[in-house]
Formats: structure tokens, C-alpha cells, sequence
């Protein structure tokens, strides 16, 4: 670690509505701790302590959209209803007067809501071609009347988070929910033209973002997280070179997305190595698109995020080095922190002032804390 590569990251960042003091966020990270769908002062107090402890940008955990079939559970925050968006003015307005910035991330699971559901079991799930992330039957596929139905929820969602004084949005488009459900082939069995080559894979969530930006205005945020891996797929791959990932992402930058959050288990790891030794999946991003980049993935610790939900979840501290050295080579423009913000709220501060024996160490239960 060298005090250079350390000040870098305390320097200020401006795109758009995103005005960052430093370049560190908080990723994004579900506890189900608002009943009803609705954050509580419990909420607002967790993500105020992080503001205060350092994190310039906040990235809400997922926030499902007004779809009846967006999530599986209760305990979810909502971005529609008016008790929902009332708490969640409560969360800016605390997260601002600690002089952060917040943008909430919008959620669909499509079919990782499952066949159980404890939100609307009513409602069938839905999603590109009504196949599981293991390619079985599950729930039905989208019509076509159904997905101008759900652009509108996409919409709907950003303009809440605009009228309640957000600093923009970021698409949870990774992991295997919906929007990168039509991305991936083994997800995406479609023959209109929403589906067949990685392009037309790409049409629809390039046209939420279309329509999101018409909805919210040329200088109001918007952030897109996306990924190779999928929830318990670690070896899935929505582009296998960096030529087929330039397919991906340029359609979406096209349609207005400022800043790209390729999420990765492992933020250090080559994404594509025969083509290059060292460059991370945030660093490929930058280099095809040119745009902002967010880089996560196991940031200061020294077990991936998938060894957290197990009954050994604890994670010791690492070397902050190898997320230096890529700042350093232009990789990034911010990077996200997860579960060492979950342990420690004061994580920034600690590495501002070189405190880095002071951390906490992630355990298990940081989960469930209230905050």
C-alpha cells in the first residue's frame, strides 16, 4: 500500500447528479428489515451511520419495482406506496445530512421469486421464457403485452425514487433476476425479438433504460449493475470476450446508462486473461465503454461473498494492495464495499486515516444486525 494509491480514492467524483466527496459506495446488500415493505428508522439509522462513517455514495438494497411479481418477500422495501416512499424520504433526507449521496437500487427477481412466495402468492412468476436458472420449467413467460406493462414499472420506480429526493438509480441487472435474465442464453429461450442473438438479448433491458431516461431527464443518474456469475452459477458467463461484452454494454450506454457496476465475487481476478494478464470485469468495462466504473467484490476480505450465508461465514481482513494497484492502472472510478461496511460502518474513516488494524472483521451475524 502506498499513501498515493490510498488518497487517490479520497478524491472527489462528479457524473451527472452524483457529486461523491471520495470514490468509495456501499454496495448494495439485502437484510429484509422493513415489514411491509416499508424502511423504518431502523433503516434510515444503518444507512446514516455508514454516511457518517466515511461512504460517499450509498446504494440501497434492493428495492422491488411495482410489479406484484417483483420479489418472494415481505420484509423487502418497496419503491412504490406511499408509506414506502415516505420512509425512504426519511433514509435520504439522513443520509444527505451527513453529506452523501443515496441512489436506491430497483429490483425485479423475475424467476428467482420462485414458486413459493410469501409476497402475492397469488401471482404467477414471470420471466423472459419461464425457465429456472438450472433451466427448468418455472412459472410462466412474459407476453408481449406483459412486458410494456413492466417497462412502465421500471419507469414508475425511477420517478419515485426522483420525487422523494434521490440522487439517481441504480438497475439491478446481475446475478440472474430479471433483467439479466433475457442477457443470459440459458434464461432467455425467447423467438421475438427479445430473444436469439446476444443483441436482441440485449433489446429489453436497453429499452428500460430507454425509457427510464425519457421519464427522469438527461441529468439525473443512472447506474446499471450487471454480471457474468448468477446466484449459485458461478461459472455462468454472459459474455465469453471482451468483443461479445462490448455487444452487451454498448446498447445500454446507447440508451443512457452514466456509470456501469459489473459485480464480481472476487474484485482482483482477470476477467478475460488471454487477452489480458491483470484487468478486472470494471476495468474491461471502462476500457469498451468508456463510462464510470464501480468496482466490488470481496473488497478487504479474504473469503468471497457466496462463503457468507454459510454456517462458518466469518471473514478476516485483508491487504488493501491489489485494490490500490488497480485504481492506480485507471480500472475504476469508485469502489463498492460490502460486507466489511455490514461489520464496521467506520470502514472508510479507518482507511482514511490508516487505521486499517482497527477494522472489524465480517462475522455471520452482521447479517441480521439491525444496524
Amino acid at each position: 500500500m502506498t499513501e498515493t494509491a490510498s488518497a487517490g480514492l479520497f478524491t472527489p467524483f462528479e457524473t451527472k447528479s452524483l457529486k461523491l466527496r471520495n470514490r468509495f459506495a456501499m454496495a448494495p446488500m439485502t437484510r429484509a428489515f422493513s415489514p411491509g415493505g416499508v424502511p423504518r428508522e431502523n433503516v434510515a439509522e444503518y444507512y446514516r451511520r455508514r454516511a457518517a462513517g466515511g461512504t460517499s455514495l450509498i446504494i440501497t438494497e434492493g428495492t422491488l419495482i411495482p410489479d406484484p411479481a417483483a420479489g418472494p418477500d415481505t420484509r423487502v422495501p418497496h419503491i412504490y406506496g406511499e408509506d414506502s416512499l415516505d420512509g425512504w424520504k426519511s433514509v435520504v433526507d439522513a443520509v444527505h445530512a451527513e453529506g452523501s449521496v443515496i441512489i436506491p437500487q430497483l429490483w425485479h427477481l423475475g424467476v428467482q421469486r420462485g414458486d413459493s412466495p410469501r409476497l402475492n402468492p397469488e401471482v404467477t412468476t414471470v420471466s423472459p421464457s419461464g425457465i429456472a436458472l438450472d433451466g427448468t420449467p418455472l412459472g410462466r413467460a412474459f407476453t408481449s403485452s406483459d412486458l410494456d406493462q413492466l417497462i412502465q414499472y421500471w419507469v414508475d420506480a425511477a420517478a419515485n425514487a426522483k420525487s422523494v429526493g434521490f440522487d439517481g438509480v441504480e438497475l439491478h441487472g446481475a446475478h440472474g433476476y430479471l433483467l439479466d435474465e433475457f442477457l443470459w442464453q440459458t434464461t432467455n429461450l425467447r423467438d421475438d425479438r427479445f430473444g436469439g442473438s446476444l443483441e436482441a438479448r440485449t433489446r429489453f433491458p436497453a429499452e428500460v433504460v430507454a425509457a427510464i431516461r425519457a421519464e427522469v431527464g438527461d441529468d439525473f443518474a443512472i447506474v446499471y449493475r450487471y454480471s457474468q456469475w448468477k446466484a449459485d452459477h458461478y461459472d455462468a458467463r454472459i459474455a465469453q470476450t471482451p468483443q461479445e461484452l462490448e455487444k452487451i454494454l454498448t446498447p445500454l450506454v446507447d440508451a443512457g446508462v452514466d456509470v456501469l457496476h459489473p459485480s464480481t465475487r472476487r474484485h482482483w481476478i482477470p476477467e478475460f486473461p488471454e487477452h489480458d494478464a491483470t484487468r478486472g470485469l470494471a476495468g474491461w468495462t471502462k476500457e469498451i465503454t468508456g463510462l464510470p466504473t464501480i468496482t466490488v467484490g470481496s473488497v478487504g476480505l479474504d473469503k468471497e461473498f457466496g462463503s457468507a450465508w454459510g454456517p462458518d461465514g466469518a471473514s478476516g481482513t485483508t491487504d488493501l494492495t491489489p485494490l490500490f494497484e488497480q485504481f492506480e492502472r485507471g480500472e475504476f472510478d469508485i469502489v463498492a464495499v460490502g460486507r466489511a461496511l455490514l461489520a464496521d460502518a467506520e470502514w472508510v474513516n479507518k482507511v482514511e486515516s490508516g487505521r486499517l488494524n482497527e477494522r472489524i472483521a465480517f462475522t455471520r451475524d452482521h447479517i441480521t444486525e439491525l444496524v
